[in-house]
């Protein structure tokens, strides 16, 4: 474990907006390296790469979100997260807000992932795992924190993109039954390949996902 710096966000406006300036609180906390391909790039692809964003389609003001190269060209200094762009439109507010209405915010778990991301020297880094571990998957502390990571940035909230909303058990198991959530997530021919305009997530989440929903998808 190494020690890093990271300033933690204070909340302002109406307890509920982040501040970036003077009042930044600076702190010390233990964690370990952050991996890009595994911690960052879902968080981008999942928030910044919707319909008419930051994809390799639309690229918004030129803007796209879907790689290492694009990411790090965007507005990043590495070892300097308080100087990069990229951070600082994640805590503005107003019109410099990203993501902007009717999408959610960040949350201060994400954007203190991206700063220390930034911070440790913003590298691409895979983390690739030599084994698979199947075999305890659950709902709660397998496949959720996945479609949190990757999915639920455009398939939650208020205006869920296609109106579907992954952020319950209820709602994806809907889309076990159909058969549309594994599909979608592999890649299979008649399936919208997801996550949307990105690579396929992991081997090792595709398989835990399919396992789980092998053992019946339980709400466990």
């Amino acid at each position: 474990m190494k020690k890093q710096f990271i300033g933690y966000l204070v909340p302002g406006l109406l307890g509920v907006l982040f501040i970036f300036s003077a009042c930044t609180q600076e702190k010390v906390v233990n964690v370990n390296p952050v991996c890009f391909e595994k911690d960052v790039l879902p968080i981008f692809i999942s928030n910044c790469t919707q319909s008419g964003c930051h994809n390799s389609l639309d690229r918004e003001n030129g803007i796209e979100l879907t790689s290492y190269a694009t990411i790090v060209s965007n507005g990043v200094n590495p070892g300097d997260y308080k100087s990069s762009k990229l951070y600082r439109v994640l805590v503005s507010v107003g019109e410099e807000l990203m993501p902007q209405k009717p999408y959610n915010r960040l949350t201060s778990e994400q954007i203190g992932t991206i700063a220390l991301w930034i911070e440790q020297g913003a590298k691409n880094t895979a983390c690739a795992s030599s084994t698979c571990d199947v075999s305890k998957v659950t709902f709660a502390k397998t496949v959720k924190p996945i479609l949190d990571r990757s999915c639920n940035g455009c398939h939650a909230g208020s205006a869920p993109s296609g109106n579907i909303d992954l952020s319950t058990h209820t709602n994806v198991k809907r889309y076990v039954q159909d058969g549309s959530l594994f599909g979608s997530i592999n890649h299979d021919a008649g399936f919208v390949r997801m996550p949307d305009g990105a690579a396929k997530l992991p081997s090792c989440e595709v398989s835990s996902i399919k396992e789980w929903i092998r053992l019946g998808a339980l709400n466990n």
